[in-house]
């Protein structure tokens, strides 16, 4: 996760006058993130400047600021913090305090950035975790075409053996990604499911194994036990695997992903979490929360349903949308 490199990462030029389709990858990507943040970006960027236009930098305002913080989800501890290093900064015009706000904002964002590492493996192994309806299937499907887009040959473990439609949905994934699915029978054990898609990687020489599981159980501690029967199966037969513990968040729920990336976090010691649906919410500020109450890196936003709506996360960029006129 994270430690390839896409083919369309690579910097380019734009040449005066070129067609929509000549748009080098990276302007793409920010005008796709830009388009579909436009519901944080009103409910953030047009909430200040409705705060600010034509009235000085005061306590009164940074107070009306502080609370516009905190309804775009940021949280009230992050708002109060930002607030008071704007104040700190004496920024005393509308601008002296946007760009105070903005190199604040990509403090906290790029505090949990970390360069790549090499893959585990031969295969790489990414555990996929969440609670129902979040994203997860669909956020494993886009991996595996991404990752098969870039030459890799990919397994998915469909080891949420409870729910049959999660199944099926993997499956379709799979035919589409041209991954190869290994699947049992509707309430089958999903530690075997895992350790037999790990096997059958080693076997075919793949890549990467991408596994799913379950999202829901009698008790939360039902869930996280089974998880970790899950990663100890993983291990027993790849020693260091899994190399990624992924949680997928749905950006909607707000602060409730805070509480869920806690209790996956204690139970599993993730490495990366994958935000998605960011373009179905006006609070978008819950990337910044996260960001700033957990050392873990996101890795992934969510931002519309097909493949290249799955993105790699870039602070720079995500403030940039957040700002852009």
């Amino acid at each position: 996760m994270g430690w390839f490199k896409r083919k369309d990462d690579a910097p380019a030029r734009e040449p005066a006058g070129e067609s929509p389709d000549e748009t080098p990858p990276r302007r793409r990507v920010f005008a796709r993130l830009r388009e579909r943040l436009s519901k944080t970006r009103r409910s953030l960027s047009d909430g200040l400047a409705r705060v600010l236009t034509g009235k000085k930098i005061d306590a009164g305002v940074l107070d009306q600021i502080e609370e516009l913080l905190i309804t775009s989800d940021i949280g009230v501890e992050t708002a109060t913090a930002l607030i008071g290093r704007i104040s700190a900064a004496g920024a005393a015009t509308a601008e002296e305090l946007q760009s105070v706000l903005r190199e604040e904002l990509l403090v906290i964002l790029t505090r949990n950035t970390r360069p790549a590492g090499a893959p585990g493996g031969p295969p790489h192994v990414i555990l996929v975790v969440g609670v129902n309806g979040v994203g997860k299937t669909t956020t494993i499907g886009k991996l595996a075409a991404r990752f098969a887009a870039d030459g890799k040959k990919v397994v998915i473990a469909a080891a949420d053996t409870f729910r049959a439609a999660a199944v099926e949905q993997l499956t379709i994934w799979a035919e589409r990604a041209g991954a190869e699915i290994v699947r049992h029978a509707n309430g089958a054990d999903p530690a075997s499911v895992a350790f037999d898609a790990v096997d059958t990687a080693l076997a075919r020489g793949a890549d990467v194994v991408i596994v799913d599981t379950a999202g829901r159980l009698h008790t939360k501690i039902n869930l996280m036990e089974e998880i970790k029967k899950v990663k100890r199966s993983i291990a027993k037969k790849l020693p260091g695997a899994p190399h990624d513990i992924l949680l997928v968040l749905d950006a909607t729920t707000g602060q409730n992903a805070i509480s869920q990336v806690r209790l996956f976090h204690e139970a599993l010691e993730l490495n990366g979490i994958a935000l998605t649906k960011l373009d179905g919410t006006a609070k978008g500020g819950i990337v910044i929360a996260i960001c700033q109450a957990f050392d873990i890196p996101l890795r992934y936003i969510g931002i519309g349903e097909s493949i290249e709506d799955l993105q790699d996360f870039d602070p720079q960029q995500f403030v940039d949308a957040l700002f852009a006129s």
